[in-house]
């Protein structure tokens, strides 16, 4: 121990060993001792020098320590030694006193290069998976945050051998369930590294139920106000569901998106947003683009906006974009946010048109965006964050494009100017001063007019003043206009774009702009010109609008038609110095950039020259005007023949479409006619029956009225006394009626139940008969066979009685009859004297009083049997309880029986196993004959001995 404390740092005689000797003398203990104490001490001075002499530690120990973590399981305490010591040898995070200017490379170098020794053998990441399953804290904290630095140092090769490793990635989830906070806010960085870039292993943890821990996790810690723990776990979040269509869809179909909404539940006051706090709730909208991104399938886009829209999401996400007090950047990404979230989608893109800032007076949100977009005292992420949410919720929105250009329109335009429209804050933004504000508010103008040639031609009618006195002049003049006073390059840009969207498929704005002498004068010789590289993207868009100009040219102005200005284009440039401008464009280094995502995505405003949907109309039309320019004459004759066949067959197309509408629109109104005509007819049928029964009841009750009429007129006839003692005889005699069919279903009843009891008895009989055969021995059969017979002779006296009962029965029908008969026979309109009226009352009062008393002796009778029947029952139920009593004790000793059969048939085996052994060796065995020979003549010396005794 005394080398142990020199070597801890305590006092020590003799000259200090070097640092790579105690390394090396550690490592001979750990390897040799065989003491564990021994062992843990050496592992705990290696640990306490891994820091300062890393190299040394990393070299000499490392097989040492791997050694000692598959050995020594059963010490948690060297166990973490070990697995502290590994992660100081393997992590690069350095002590920060420690840190000169080379060692973070150097550092990287040592770290990765031991990781790629520990993971050499690939059981040793298998048996770090298996240390993290263990509960001690001192074993599970150190094992994670050995594998989370393996992750960062080599994560594809770890990745695949925990893929590959049985439960691999089940045991590390276990760690988001852990009680201990350390152990599971470790786990999450852990599974950040292990879920970077790693499709299948997102997809395996996704369906472990990652999505619901991490939600409860976030909800824990507060949501955005919490901790930097939601941070990381937000971070998880975007690994598991970034480009991994099968997680968002995952996401979407467990119900994820609605446990989103309490996210973004802010309050409007200025305080309480933390620094944790914004950078939480920037991930958080992040994570609401990662699942409505336009790089995304548009299926699984839809149904995420779809599902934003319903639980509330997007509701709160524009409460937060028209609040006071947010901070410049989350309100910057929650713009983009919206944007994204409204992409496309009409129910969204129609709320977000509806919602209204909180001014006085209210004013839309987009106007107040716009505001911010023309505003150049505005940040520029801020003002491209607009020019986004303005494209997006005009992108495939015809209704939104109608409702921007009719504010342009003169009919539209409100002459008290008491409010500022969308269309004027894009006119005031296309001519201001500020570069920036011209280039948002052309290209913002162009996705107004995309594929949209309705509101191309009615654009063409916007007037503008552009001073007093002088006559108003067309959008389209003023922007050609502006275009060749030589202004500032992004503003020329801005203006040809949006000229060149405005003309694209659209023959009569075309007509429009060739209608201007000046125009093409001023682009040939904006392509003619050799100019420096600044002004080369300005030939190339002015090449392609004069190039759009030809193609989409109906030959409707003489000096403007296709041929002389295919003509001109050869005298003043050059078809090859055309074709060559005009490549320009695709060649650019920003036309790269602006092709790749819809988003606006420039780090300065000097960048901002193209728009995203502007490179695909160009991506459309470079190949086609470049064939153009080289057609003849006939060869543009025949493609105006196809152009026009074409136009013919659309217009054919789209009358059929109208009244293809036009039917389905009268399909729908009379499916919906038919419906309400279902429930109309419904509603009749059950008035209708509920009438029959009115009307069945009040026949019931015309019918009863009458007999009762009847009956009145009998009364006051002459033989008044006669008819009304008949009456009272007609009353008995139903019922006497009654009460014999009430005998006959009970009579039925007990024939049935005594049939149940008989079937039972004889199952019971025969059962019995098996058990007394089997068991013979046993006291209860014979005493099941008793009640047998008990029961028997039960039954007999039950069908003597039920023989009776019947017998009376048929005596009750016979004089149920006769009374009938007199009943005929008597009429109550004859003249009868009065001795015989009652000579047969005398009769009918005897006759009546002894059904009455047989009927009474019937219902005690009855009592009676049911009484036997469920002392009957009782008794089944008795013997049934014995019968399962006696099959219990049967089987029981059939097992016993069975097992002590095994019991013999092995020690026969051992024994004659055992014989044939001693007949191998040589030895002399007795046969079974022999040895039950002499034991019997053992038994009867010893019975001789002790009668001598």
């Amino acid at each position: 121990m005394n080398f142990l404390r020199g070597v801890m740092g305590g006092p020590s005689a003799g000259p200090q060993p070097s640092g790579a000797d105690t390394i090396q003398k550690l490592c001979d203990r750990v390897a040799s001792s065989t003491l564990l104490d021994d062992r843990r001490d050496a592992v705990r001075a290696l640990k306490a020098l891994s820091k300062k002499y890393r190299l040394e530690v990393g070299i000499q120990a490392m097989e040492h320590l791997v050694h000692v973590l598959q050995t020594d399981r059963s010490d948690s305490e060297i166990i973490g030694y070990a697995l502290d010591t590994l992660y100081n040898v393997i992590s690069n995070d350095l002590e920060e006193e420690e840190q000169e200017e080379n060692s973070p490379k150097q550092g990287d170098d040592l770290g990765s290069q031991f990781t790629e020794i520990f993971i050499k053998q690939p059981e040793n990441v298998t048996l770090l998976l298996t240390l993290v399953e263990e509960f001690d804290f001192h074993v599970r904290w150190p094992g994670v945050k050995l594998l989370t630095s393996l992750l960062k140092q080599q994560g594809p090769q770890v990745q695949q051998i925990v893929l590959v490793s049985p439960m691999g990635v089940s045991r590390l989830m276990d760690l988001l369930a852990d009680s201990r906070e350390v152990i599971r806010n470790d786990g999450v960085l852990l599974l950040q590294q292990l879920t970077k870039s790693n499709a299948a292993i997102q997809k395996i943890v996704a369906f472990e139920n990652a999505f619901e821990r991490l939600l409860d996790i976030v909800t824990e810690e507060g949501n955005s106000d919490g901790g930097i723990v939601v941070e990381d776990c937000l971070l998880l979040l975007q690994n598991l569901l970034k480009n991994n269509n099968s997680n968002q869809n995952f996401f979407k179909e467990g119900s994820y998106i609605q446990r989103m909404k309490p996210w973004f539940e802010v309050g409007d006051d200025n305080c309480g947003w933390s620094a944790q706090k914004v950078t939480n709730l920037h991930l958080m909208l992040q994570l609401v683009r990662v699942l409505v991104s336009p790089t995304n399938p548009p299926g699984a886009t839809t149904s995420c906006q779809k599902a934003m829209f319903h639980c509330g999401l997007l509701q709160q996400l524009c409460t937060i974009l028209m609040a006071t007090g947010v901070p410049a950047d989350i309100l910057t990404e929650t713009i983009n946010t919206v944007s994204e979230v409204i992409r496309g989608y009409q129910m969204n893109q129609d709320y977000f048109a509806s919602v209204n800032a909180p001014s006085n007076p209210p004013r839309p949100a987009i106007v107040v965006l716009l505001m911010s977009m023309v505003n150049e005292r505005q940040p520029f992420v801020l003002r491209c964050a607009v020019l986004y949410c303005f494209q997006c919720f005009l992108y495939k929105n015809h209704k939104g494009q109608g409702e921007i250009v009719s504010t342009l329109l003169p009919s539209t335009i409100d002459a008290t100017g008491s409010s500022v429209s969308a269309g004027q804050l894009l006119c005031g933004g296309l001519f201001s001063t500020d570069s920036l504000s011209n280039w948002c508010a052309a290209v913002a103008l162009a996705h107004a007019l995309q594929e949209n040639a309705a509101l191309k031609e009615q654009l063409l009618r916007v007037q503008l003043a552009t001073s007093i006195g002088n006559p108003p002049v067309s959008l389209l003049q003023q922007c050609t206009n502006i275009l060749s006073q030589g202004s500032k390059v992004q503003t020329r840009v801005g203006l040809l774009m949006l000229l060149c969207t405005w003309l694209s498929n659209c023959s009569i704005a075309v007509t429009h702009f060739l209608h201007n002498p000046a125009n093409v004068p001023f682009l040939t010789g904006q392509i003619a010109e050799n100019l420096g590289e600044e002004e080369q993207l300005v030939q190339g868009l002015c090449a392609l609008l004069l190039g759009i100009s030809i193609y989409y040219n109906d030959n409707s102005l003489e000096n403007y038609r296709k041929e002389k200005l295919k003509q001109l284009i050869e005298k003043r440039i050059g078809r090859e110095n055309f074709v060559e401008k005009l490549g320009f464009i695709s060649k650019h280094e920003l036309y790269s950039r602006a092709a790749q995502k819809p988003q606006p995505g420039f780090s300065s405003p000097e960048h901002m020259m193209f728009d995203h949907e502007f490179t695909k109309l160009v991506k459309e039309l470079e190949g086609v005007i470049s064939k153009a320019i080289y057609k003849s004459s006939e060869e543009d004759k025949k493609e105006e023949e196809v152009k026009k066949t074409l136009e013919q067959h659309d217009n054919i197309v789209t009358h059929y479409k109208k009244v293809i509408r036009e039917q389905d629109q009268e399909l729908e109104e009379l499916k919906q006619q038919v419906s309400t005509l279902k429930s109309q007819n419904e509603q009749l049928q059950v008035t209708v029956t509920q009438q029959v029964s009115q009307i069945q009841q009040h026949k019931d009750q015309y019918n009863l009225l009458k007999v009762q009429l009847g009956k009145d007129t009998q009364h006051h006839n002459s033989h008044g006394d006669t008819l009304q003692v008949n009456g009272i005889q007609l009353e008995e005699v139903s019922k006497l009626r009654e009460e014999l069919e009430d005998w006959r279903n009970r009579h039925e009843q007990l024939q049935g139940q005594l049939k149940e009891k008989d079937a039972v008895i004889a199952n019971l009989k025969s059962l019995q008969s098996e058990m007394g055969t089997e068991q013979s021995a046993q006291p209860s059969s014979s005493g099941g066979v008793e009640h047998g017979a008990e029961l028997q002779k039960e039954l007999e006296l039950l069908r003597t009685q039920i023989q009776l009962q019947a017998a009376e029965i048929l005596k009750l029908q016979t004089e149920n009859q006769k009374l009938q008969t007199m009943n005929s026979a008597v009429d109550p309109t004859s003249g009868a004297s009065g001795a015989v009226a009652s000579r047969s009352s005398e009769k009918e009062n005897r006759l009546l009083q002894e059904l009455q008393s047989e009927v009474k002796a019937l219902s005690e009778e009855k009592a009676s049997l049911q009484q036997q029947l469920d002392s009957s029952s009782s008794t089944v139920a008795i013997l049934q309880d014995e019968k399962m009593k006696l099959q219990q004790e049967v089987a029981e000793a059939k097992k016993e029986q069975d097992d002590l059969l095994v019991l013999l048939a092995d020690q026969d085996q051992k024994l004659s196993a055992l014989r044939s052994k001693l007949k191998d060796l040589g030895m002399p065995v007795e046969d079974e004959d022999d040895i039950e020979s002499g034991d019997q003549a053992d038994e009867d010396e010893d019975g001789d001995e002790e009668e001598q005794d």
